[in-house]
């Protein structure tokens, strides 16, 4: 008998969970609802929404998943938004402003019929956003689902987006210091990870030990890992920074993997300066990876001694998750959704500073039984948290209590 998806999830987090999932899910039964957001691939968004969407149709809900278009000025609004939103201070001209207006437009027309039909809609982050406004005789729930650090946004470019937010039926955020004032629901739901997928199942020593060779890693060297987009809030220069101080002391390696996103247009500018910054240290490693290696960031994950996310804005930072599944403990940025999974002295170390990075990493590199016994905690931490089966719990749980609403305004009619 073959199993389905939610049999092997059951067997890593329990029969109760799972039958929960069908409860909750039993009275959302043939629900159209539909995820949109801007790229199919890059970005932990897109990696949830790959599993996500499965599971919703499993569980007999009428799920799909859209992705809108659009021109390289329309990225470099957005990825201005992104800044804007994560706190720095960004002008965006009118010209950008008119083309990402005329974008959601267009993506409206060729969207509009199944969007305007849906049960409930929900639209990823600000490059969608606007879409709403092109649907005036939609009949189910909007859900603008935020993804991004906005505790501090800059603004005038919230002022712009919030013209756009209030008209939703609800908003979603990843942690209680990112929720703004609006005049609709909130929620606070942390992403999550997929035990499951090939970025986070258990790989054979052989396909390890490969990896290691293919790359030219040392395996007799420790390895210091950070895995995340070539993206300046992800402070890769100051993970190097933080390698060259620890290798003042230790015999270390250093390796940057990632890659891009389709709707990241300085990617390729932040990869110069990290390779710059590189320059010939054969103990350095910038790996710029296609967008499904997903085994190969497992298996360099699971190959490091320690993992590294030293973030200085993070709206969650999924790495974070798959490394503590994975028994790495973490020394990430002091910010935004890190905070939410890095239980300082527990599941890793909170930093502020390459050097306060050094220090932890020499610490743990020194003391291997603390190391193991922090390793043990984060992936406890992340099953208890941090897996998809719970952030499916709670969107139904939403899903819920939005149709719940609904029944509720045709009784009072």
């Amino acid at each position: 008998m073959t199993s389905t998806m939610l049999d092997l999830y059951e067997k890593i987090v329990g029969e109760a969970v799972i039958g929960h999932l069908r409860q909750l899910a039993e009275p959302l039964a043939d629900m159209k609802v539909i995820h949109v957001n801007s790229t199919k691939n890059g970005g932990g968004v897109a990696e949830i929404l790959h599993q996500l969407i499965p599971l919703k149709r499993e569980l007999g809900i009428d799920a799909k998943w859209e992705v809108i278009t659009g021109d390289a000025e329309f990225y470099q609004c957005t990825k201005r938004f992104h800044n804007g939103l994560q706190g720095i201070p960004v002008g965006i001209s009118k010209t950008l402003l008119d083309n990402y207006e005329k974008t959601n437009e267009r993506n409206a027309e060729v969207l509009r019929e199944e969007l305007e039909d849906a049960d409930i809609v929900f639209i990823h982050d600000p490059q969608p956003a606007a879409l709403l406004q092109f649907c005036p005789d939609r009949i189910g729930r909007w859900i603008w689902r935020c993804h991004i650090d906005v505790s501090k946004p800059y603004r005038p470019i919230w002022k712009y987006l919030r013209k756009y937010v209030v008209n939703y039926d609800a908003s979603i955020f990843s942690l209680p210091a990112f929720a703004r004032h609006l005049p609709h629901t909130q929620c606070i739901i942390p992403p999550s990870i997929d035990p499951l997928s090939e970025k986070n199942i258990e790989l054979s020593r052989e396909e390890i030990d490969s990896v290691i060779h293919r790359f030219h890693l040392d395996p007799d060297k420790p390895i210091i890992l950070q895995v995340s987009r070539f993206d300046r809030f992800k402070d890769p220069l100051g993970v190097i920074h933080a390698y060259k101080l620890t290798k003042n002391f230790i015999p270390v390696q250093l390796v940057l993997a990632g890659g891009g996103a389709a709707d990241d247009p300085e990617g390729e500018i932040v990869l110069n300066e990290v390779k710059t910054a590189a320059a010939d240290d054969p103990d350095i490693h910038v790996l710029l990876l296609p967008p499904d290696a997903h085994r190969t960031i497992n298996a360099l994950q699971r190959a490091s001694d320690l993992i590294l996310q030293k973030s200085t804005k993070e709206g969650f930072g999924l790495t974070v998750a798959e490394a503590m599944w994975k028994g790495k403990p973490v020394i990430g940025g002091d910010t935004g959704g890190i905070r939410l999974q890095v239980v300082n002295y527990h599941t890793g170390f909170l930093i502020n500073t390459p050097e306060g990075a050094a220090l932890r990493i020499r610490y743990l590199l020194n003391n291997r039984p603390k190391l193991q016994e922090m390793g043990k905690k984060a992936k406890s931490f992340v099953l208890e948290n941090f897996l998809i089966t719970r952030h499916l719990r709670e969107y139904l749980t939403l899903m819920a209590a939005l149709t719940q609403e609904d029944v509720g305004e045709r009784l009072e009619l």
